[in-house]
């Protein structure tokens, strides 16, 4: 029989994330009071620490312009890979 997952919104995922952090309770004991996988809560708290990592010290406006800019940079690159491409495609054409 397949297994059923749950899936639970970023809010949730958040939320219980903050839980951990704030409270200081234990990812066991906190993923018993959310009815969620012990492992499962265990890994958004250990994504969200990553996401953070370099970031001590910053201001919370800091962070948010650092994740701003971050979003922008991996856009503006997959727009310089695309006309990458449309460049390639163009000289190919050009030369035939």
């Amino acid at each position: 029989m397949p297994e059923i997952r749950k899936k639970y919104d970023r809010e949730f995922r958040e939320g219980a994330v903050r839980i951990v952090e704030e409270t200081g309770k234990p990812i066991a004991q906190v993923a018993r009071d959310l009815g969620v996988n012990e492992g499962t809560l265990g890994n958004w708290v250990n994504k969200a620490r990553e996401a953070r990592k370099g970031t001590e010290g910053l201001s919370r406006g800091d962070i948010e312009e650092l994740k701003r800019l971050r979003a922008e940079n991996a856009e503006l690159r997959m727009e310089r890979d695309v006309l990458k491409r449309s460049v390639v495609l163009w000289v190919k054409e050009a030369t035939k």
